[in-house]
């Protein structure tokens, strides 16, 4: 629109043509000028979770800071690798104000991914245009193996360890690990009659939690064409036993991590199998 009305006021010589030209290529720079100063003084930083899946969609949390002293920022998207379709969206973002955005991101490979290609992008103020500043965040986030649905097929190539043993925790099964006081809450069956008949107070048996059979698991001898599926089938197997509250260990190239539970050893263990192979 402006290039025409600019060739017709030339062709013409008409003054409020001219006038008119002037107006609009003057917004135009003002938008331009508004639009980038928008991108600018920004500071972002990356919070992945502690899971993330090859080939599965997660939302990575980006941090963003607005460092400017007294403007606040508008309309700003986030996405990786200037996918527009799948982003995080920030409306404004008061002087030093820090926001957290989930954007979702796929990972096609596991292993360590850094660094990473941030886009921000924004219509700020008037949508005639998209403008758009990349961010190269250095942050190593490790993507583990896609689980694959493998139980009934890989079971059997799992190594039992030991029998079943009694954990240190609490649990409703199992021996008695020590002698408690009543506090209110626990059940009539674990109250230990006799002893509370010898004290003031009523006594509770604290039973340990039974764990079952530990297991270990060796991915090269779980089914699979390839070692990207047999690691895959480890990581599912993982997953599931941990979730079951059955202890599972890892056999690595004769490099043995003992059979345990909880989340952290479930991380240690992922974190092995999405390394395995890459060095």
């Amino acid at each position: 629109m402006t290039l025409l009305l600019g060739f017709g006021a030339v062709n013409t010589g008409n003054n409020l043509l001219y006038l008119m030209v002037s107006a609009l290529l003057g917004f135009m720079s003002v938008s331009g000028f508004l639009g980038h100063w928008n991108l600018k003084n920004l500071q972002l930083s990356l919070e992945p979770p502690d899971e993330i899946y090859a080939g599965l969609e997660t939302l990575v949390r980006v941090s963003v800071i607005n460092q400017r002293r007294w403007l606040p920022a508008f309309l700003l998207d986030f996405s990786f690798n200037h996918t527009y379709l799948q982003c995080g969206h920030v409306a404004i973002l008061k002087p030093h104000e820090q926001k957290g955005i989930g954007v979702p991101v796929t990972f096609n490979e596991r292993g360590d991914h850094s660094p990473h290609k941030l886009a921000v992008n924004s219509t700020f103020p008037i949508n005639f245009f998209i403008r758009y500043r990349y961010f190269n965040i250095k942050h190593t986030i490790t993507v583990f193996p896609r689980p694959f649905p493998c139980y009934n097929q890989g079971s059997s190539n799992l190594q039992q360890v030991h029998g079943n043993r009694d954990s240190l925790q609490r649990g409703s099964e199992g021996d008695i690990s020590r002698i408690g006081d009543y506090v209110g809450g626990e059940p009539m069956k674990k109250i230990h009659w006799k002893l509370s008949a010898r004290h003031d107070s009523l006594k509770i048996k604290e039973l340990s939690e039974q764990q079952q059979t530990p297991v270990e698991i060796n991915p090269l001898t779980l089914p699979g064409r390839s070692l990207e599926l047999k690691l895959s089938c480890a990581a599912y197997l993982i997953n599931d036993l941990i979730r079951r509250n059955q202890p599972v260990g890892l056999n690595l190239d004769n490099q043995l991590i003992a059979p345990s539970v909880g989340v952290a050893h479930k991380i240690y263990l992922l974190k092995m199998l999405a390394h395995y192979g890459k060095d």
